[in-house]
């Protein structure tokens, strides 16, 4: 027997159990990091306002850039758990989720460096104002680009879902849609000049599908993990099944 059909392999439960963890995690960073830390400095009307802003609150986006390098490294641990997860449906395709996954996450990363610039500005005598928001526009912007290939990423999910036995239909429905949201509004952010103008508009498309479906999704991992839900494997066509039925 050859040393690779003796390696030992992490388990769909396993990798079920990380990403669960992983996303109840990643749900609360981003809760911090997107919506008190960022939102409550970055005013993309008013440059000087960003920038006192971010000197009254410079702790809390501190805090807020730790929690984005924390999601960073989640999306790691996900892209990985979920690829050894769903490989059993289908594992080209699995791949394929988990490179858009890391593509996402390298953006996000790099992403970062922007972050970075814009506390460094508040802390450099002299700095313009408008270098500020420039700097968090700029995170932000790159950010949005990343969550187009995690929207693909959340496609794939689905369709892998859909060809799986026990994973519930309307959930991978719902992944389709929600990530077909995040590549809509890079699109969106790219064609329309004044995207602040449907800023709640495209929130709310987006965030409705994704929040549902990735804490429903978040849910389903648990029960697999814990085994009250089979870990998923290839659905059988039509055709197979009566090949494997007795005559």
């Amino acid at each position: 027997m050859s040393a690779a059909t003796t390696a030992p392999r992490t388990s769909a439960r396993t990798a079920a159990g990380w990403a669960a963890v992983s996303y109840a995690l990643l749900f609360v960073l981003a809760i911090f990091a997107n919506f008190i830390a960022l939102d409550q400095v970055l005013d993309p009307g008013d440059a000087p306002a960003t920038a006192a802003a971010l000197v009254e609150h410079e702790t809390s986006m501190r805090l807020g850039a730790a929690a984005f390098l924390a999601i960073f490294l989640l999306d790691v641990v996900i892209a990985w758990a979920l690829l050894v997860l769903l490989r059993a449906v289908q594992p080209d395709l699995a791949l394929l989720a988990a490179w858009f996954r890391l593509t996402y996450t390298v953006l996000l990363g790099a992403s970062m460096v922007a972050l970075f610039v814009a506390l460094e500005l508040v802390e450099t005598p002299g700095a313009a104002d408008s270098s500020v928001p420039l700097a968090l526009q700029s995170f932000d912007f790159l950010w949005v680009v990343g969550l187009s290939a995690f929207g693909v990423h959340l496609v794939l999910v689905g369709l892998l879902l859909l060809r799986a036995t026990g994973a519930p239909r309307p959930l991978a429905w719902l992944l389709v849609l929600a990530g077909a949201a995040y590549a809509t509004d890079t699109v969106v952010h790219l064609v329309l000049s004044d995207y602040e103008a449907y800023a709640d508009l495209m929130l709310a498309i987006v965030a409705v599908p994704s929040v549902v479906a990735e804490l429903w999704f978040t849910v389903w991992l648990a029960l697999v993990a814990t085994g009250r839900r089979a870990a998923p494997t290839a659905r059988r066509h039509a055709h197979e099944e009566r090949v494997l039925q007795p005559s």
